[in-house]
C-alpha cells in the first residue's frame, strides 16, 4: 500500500496512503471539485465559527470537552471518500529541472503524463472510509474534474524521467 516517488528527483520519497486519513490536507471527494467560490464561502463560515469559539473559550477557565464532535468526526471519516493534493509531496521530492514527464506505474502498464498535470491532481486514497485495496493503492484525479468518471487506477509508483 505504498507509493514511491523516484526517478529524476533530488529526494526519492515513499508515500503511505493509509496514514493520510489523519492528514489535515485531505479533502472530501465531493468537495474537491467544487468551484473556488464555494471554497471561499466555506472558509468565511469557518472563520466566523472559529472566532465565536475563541470568544467562548476565552470566557471559560476550563472549557468542556465536547465528545460528540469527536464522535461525529470519527464517524464522518469512516463513511467519506477523501483525496489529497499532490503539490506538497512533489515539492518535497524536488523534481529535477531536466525531468520532462511523470510516469504513473500501474498494474495495467505505465502511463506518461506531463509534470504540470501531476501538480494539478489529487490522489484518491479512501473510498467510503476504506483504503483502496482492490484497485489502489491510489487513484489519480485531475483537479479540474476532467477524468472524474474515469480516473487512473492501480497506481503503484510515480517515476520522473
Amino acid at each position: 500500500m505504498i507509493v514511491p516517488i523516484t526517478g529524476k528527483v533530488t529526494y526519492p520519497i515513499t508515500l503511505d496512503p493509509t496514514v493520510w486519513i489523519f492528514d489535515d490536507r485531505k479533502i472530501e471527494f465531493e468537495k474537491a471539485f467544487e468551484s473556488e467560490a464555494s471554497h471561499s464561502e466555506e472558509s468565511d463560515e469557518l472563520k466566523r465559527v472559529s472566532e465565536r469559539w475563541d470568544r467562548e473559550v476565552s470566557q471559560l477557565s476550563k472549557p468542556p470537552v465536547n465528545r460528540s464532535i469527536k464522535k461525529f468526526e470519527r464517524e464522518k471519516m469512516l463513511k467519506s471518500s477523501y483525496v489529497i493534493p499532490l503539490d506538497d509531496f512533489l515539492n518535497n521530492a524536488e523534481i529535477e529541472d531536466e525531468a520532462t514527464s511523470a510516469i504513473l506505474v500501474t498494474k495495467e502498464g505505465d502511463i506518461t503524463i506531463p509534470i504540470s498535470d501531476l501538480y494539478n491532481s489529487y490522489f484518491l486514497f479512501s473510498k467510503e472510509g476504506k483504503p483502496l485495496h482492490a484497485d489502489g493503492p491510489v487513484h489519480l484525479y485531475y483537479k479540474d474534474g476532467s477524468n472524474r468518471e474515469n480516473p487512473i487506477k492501480h497506481i503503484m509508483a510515480v517515476r520522473f524521467q
